[in-house]
């Protein structure tokens, strides 16, 4: 029996910042970046916040020293972790990894950023925490097998995530390999997140990230007190590899721990949909931009993705082609496809102004999806897509095997700064922004994580906990 249990408490109790290579730390500052602008926005403008606030009040989890990204209130810190981590995963524009296909920030940034706030920790062991709880949920998610993971009804951003954020906020903490591995033995019990949500646009994806965050930082406080967590609770008979997948591969977990570092393997999205469109809307936009096309003029489109992919986002095709609401546009191919080939683009704000739009629903119920054999022989390795639209003046095809933001095709650091613009203009000025984005970016050199994330306050943010309304 391989020891994934032991091998990844000691892993994330060793972690040392100064041993991480130089790139590891600089992309754990873009994502860092990155992850705190997709909340700030969506504390203004997720659907879930009325809900979202109200509950945790009646929970008495509406008071406490934990920050919420863009809220100016306190929360009890597992209310923030679950609260952030809500946010982060609601607007689906947060970060991917390909292999594990899985979303990595979501779960864990908010453990960690909980984590320090309740032990006072600084920057460095802050990004420590956060690449440790990185290379646990992928490493996780990969042993899995994703496809096979999905095939049981498992959102592995959520099963694994929870294995993540305890590492993320046992690493902050500072706790040793065998307190590790008491939270993971306490996370084997917290190991949730159906698939379901699909069938009806739901809220319930974003609540596995948070849950996820939450439960991590839960195990990780119990495991630093002395409760004892299940031992061999990953690769045990009934752990999670064993009860999770039919077919999970161990060494998969551990192979190059320490040396090949995951994180470097994160993706960023320049839309908020469901990643696997994403190379198919690069090669709508490419040829749109290239040969000058009108919607009004494609007579049908046809779109390429790799199986899991498809399962996700392109089957089946008549509730695809008719998207209800912005969680369904999020895991449609076609009206993505429509949105992509009118605007030229796609932003949060496109789901609004395509969603009830006769034009584009119209364009997407003319894009047709299937199972690609050239792209699906690039995956897992690449989410790639082919295009080919379809004019009364010829065809126009193409093909992107690796998306933008993807780690080939990463997304440069102006590109980066010009989505948290994007996404925190409605509610900071300029000097606020650069001030965050400034302190987001040296986050190893944070000493105090409520002073920083003070920063993402509005001078309007005051009615939030009173209404939780959208802006």
């Amino acid at each position: 029996m391989v020891a994934v249990t032991r091998k990844l408490s000691e892993f994330t109790a060793g972690l040392d910042i100064e041993k991480l290579p130089a790139e590891v730390v600089e992309r754990t500052r873009l994502l860092a970046m990155d992850h705190v602008g997709i909340a700030l926005r969506a504390r203004h403008a997720a659907a879930l916040n009325d809900a979202m606030a109200t509950a945790l009040a009646k929970l008495g989890l509406g008071a406490g020293a934990g920050s919420v990204i863009g809220d100016a209130g306190g929360y009890a810190p597992p209310a923030a972790a679950f609260y952030n981590g809500n946010l982060a995963h609601s607007l689906d524009f947060d970060d991917t990894h390909a292999r594990g296909s899985i979303h990595p920030s979501a779960p864990i940034v908010p453990a960690a950023f909980a984590a320090a706030e309740m032990a006072g920790a600084g920057g460095r062991d802050i990004v420590a925490g956060i690449v440790a709880g990185y290379e646990v949920q992928i490493r996780l998610s990969i042993a899995l097998k994703p496809s096979d993971h999905y095939a049981r009804g498992f959102h592995p951003t959520a099963t694994c995530g929870v294995f993540g954020a305890a590492a993320a906020a046992a690493r902050v903490f500072g706790l040793s390999a065998d307190q590790v591995a008491d939270a993971f033995g306490l996370c084997g019990s917290q190991a949730a997140g159906s698939m379901q949500f699909l069938l009806d646009g739901a809220w319930n994806k974003p609540f596995h990230t948070g849950y996820a965050a939450m439960s991590g930082l839960i195990a990780a406080s119990f495991a630093a007190e002395g409760f004892r967590g299940a031992g061999e609770a990953i690769e045990g008979k009934a752990g999670f590899l064993h009860a999770y997948a039919p077919d999970s591969d161990h060494e998969a977990a551990i192979a190059a721990l320490g040396e090949k570092f995951e994180t470097m393997d994160i993706a960023v999205k320049p839309y908020p949909s469901c990643r696997y469109g994403h190379a198919a809307m690069d090669a709508l936009i490419d040829l749109r931009a290239a040969n000058d096309i009108d919607f009004h003029e494609i007579e049908s489109v046809e779109v390429g993705l790799p199986r899991t992919g498809w399962n996700l986002i392109g089957d089946p095709e008549s509730d695809k082609r008719n998207p209800k609401n912005y969680v369904d546009g999020q895991f449609s191919m076609p009206f993505v496809a429509a949105v992509a080939l009118r605007d030229g683009k796609m932003g949060w704000d496109s789901y609004a102004a395509h969603l009830k739009d006769d034009d584009t629903l119209a364009l997407c119920r003319r894009v047709r999806s299937r199972v690609d054999k050239q792209v699906e022989a690039e995956f897992p390795a690449h989410m790639g897509g082919s295009v080919r639209v379809h004019t009364g003046r010829g065809d126009f095809e193409k093909t992107v095997v690796i998306a933008r933001g993807e780690p080939e095709n990463f997304l440069s650091a102006e590109t980066m700064r010009g989505k948290f613009d994007d996404l925190t203009s409605p509610y900071l000025d300029e000097t606020d922004r650069d001030a965050l984005a400034g302190a987001l970016l040296r986050l190893d050199e944070c000493t105090d994580l409520a002073a920083l994330l003070a920063l993402t306050h509005s001078k309007h943010d005051a009615h939030l906990r009173v209404a939780g309304s959208d802006d």
